[in-house]
């Protein structure tokens, strides 16, 4: 998945991820901290492995950018175009993952302590993120990598907006100025893109819309539960398997089964693989580091995908674009180290 919906840090409300990414990187991976009430202690404590930051936050951001271009690689590259089918696969490989783990190492002991219903916690959060993973890999198909990323600054916004409109969150005189200033310079950079393609635009703010919506379910259903990454797909990723996998027949038929002599089997696992190591690097990233420091890593991984995917697939970008992603990222930062309050 490039379920990379990109995480930057614990994941209440005030700190959200930018999904990733597939994103999403397809698995958005993200760690959801909601913290209204406590969660259950474990009933046996484990040893907590931590890698040092100068080691994860490079593997991390490794991963992040990784998954992102070699999605792009297989969309475009490969002349694989089937963003429904692919994601479907990460989802199944991560579901496949997850359990393994769980039968062989420590990392999802934290599904123990977690207690969910399906039809009040799993499927619509599911939903929501196969939502925002589908859109967010259809905009790939059309958009640059770069355009993408510049765009998907815009979501704190969003999910302050959300957060305003559910009575989550007040606005306060610093929330509307990081709005503006976020707002601006997303519109700048849309303004700069030389070429626009008003599908694939349409398609990313909509993924947008489904991942701040997504964070705010959560937000709202999953009180006082703790969920790293790993807990999150070992739970999500079978109900957006089945999910995706019903959309499949709509959105892309049966030509991935007929076209996948173009990818083969090597490439398939690979994709997969990074994607699920995005999400491993993202469990003991939130472990390390003060928010600030995961913030800025987050920003230069950001600046680095950007400057990759421009020598990597040649998208071309402007002046207007470097100024108003600039803005964007000002606000983004002011939006972090303030908590989002």
């Amino acid at each position: 998945m490039s379920q990379n919906k990109d995480i930057e840090a614990s994941i209440p409300l005030n700190a959200m991820p930018r999904a990733s990414d597939v994103e999403h990187d397809l698995t958005h991976g993200e760690h959801v901290e909601i913290n209204i009430s406590e969660a259950r202690p474990p009933a046996k404590q484990q040893k907590k492995i931590v890698i040092p930051a100068i080691i994860i936050i490079p593997i991390w951001m490794a991963c992040s950018i990784s998954v992102i271009l070699y999605n792009k690689y297989v969309f475009s590259g490969l002349n694989f175009p089937y963003p429904t089918f692919l994601t479907t696969w990460h989802l199944i490989f991560s579901t496949i993952a997850t359990r393994v783990l769980q039968r062989t190492t420590t990392l999802i002991d934290g599904a123990k302590d977690i207690e969910l219903t399906w039809m009040r916690s799993i499927l619509p959060i599911g939903a929501l993120f196969s939502g925002s993973l589908i859109l967010s890999n259809y905009a790939y198909l059309t958009l640059s990598v770069s355009f993408i990323q510049m765009l998907k600054a815009f979501n704190p916004v969003a999910i302050l907006l959300i957060s305003f409109a559910f009575k989550i969150q007040e606005p306060n005189g610093r929330l509307i100025v990081i709005v503006l200033l976020i707002s601006t310079g997303c519109f700048l950079a849309a303004y700069g893109e030389i070429h626009f393609e008003l599908v694939g635009f349409l398609c990313q703010c909509a993924a947008l819309a489904f991942e701040a919506s997504r964070l705010v379910m959560i937000q709202i259903l999953l009180h006082g539960m703790k969920m790293d990454p790993l807990v999150s797909l070992h739970y999500y990723a079978p109900v957006c398997a089945v999910i995706n996998a019903c959309i499949i027949p709509f959105t892309d038929g049966l030509e991935p089964i007929w076209n996948l002599h173009r990818v083969g089997i090597l490439v398939l696992f690979t994709n997969a693989g990074i994607a699920f190591a995005l999400n491993v690097a993202a469990v003991f990233l939130i472990s390390v580091g003060s928010g600030l420091i995961l913030t800025l890593a987050g920003v230069l991984k950001d600046i680095l995908l950007i400057s990759g995917s421009v020598l990597a697939f040649g998208s071309p970008i402007t002046g207007l674009q470097v100024f108003g992603y600039s803005i964007s990222l000002s606000g983004l930062i002011l939006f972090k180290t303030t908590g989002g309050k």
